[in-house]
C-alpha cells in the first residue's frame, strides 16, 4: 500500500517497535508484525494486531507499572 504519511513510499511486511503511554505508564512492545514504509519508516498495524497490542498495554497500565518492555509473541 502507499504510505499515507509521506505519500511517496510503499509498505512492506516487517516488524516495528510500538510505544504506548497512558497516564504514568509507558509500554514498549518490540517485534510487532506491521507494514512498514520503505521511505519514511512509518508502520501500520492490522486491526487484530492493534487490538492485541492495545489490550496488552491496558493490562500493564492496570497494574500501575511505570515502564515495561515486552516482546510480541504470536
Amino acid at each position: 500500500m502507499k504510505c499515507t504519511i509521506c505519500k511517496t513510499g510503499h509498505t512492506h511486511p516487517g516488524t516495528a517497535t510500538v510505544t504506548l503511554q497512558r497516564d504514568n505508564t509507558v509500554v514498549v512492545i518490540r517485534d510487532v508484525p506491521a507494514e512498514i514504509c520503505e521511505d519514511c519508516g512509518e508502520y501500520y498495524l492490522s486491526e487484530p494486531i492493534a487490538r492485541r497490542v492495545y489490550a496488552d498495554a491496558e493490562k500493564t497500565a492496570s497494574r500501575h507499572v511505570e515502564v515495561e518492555i515486552q516482546r510480541y509473541a504470536a
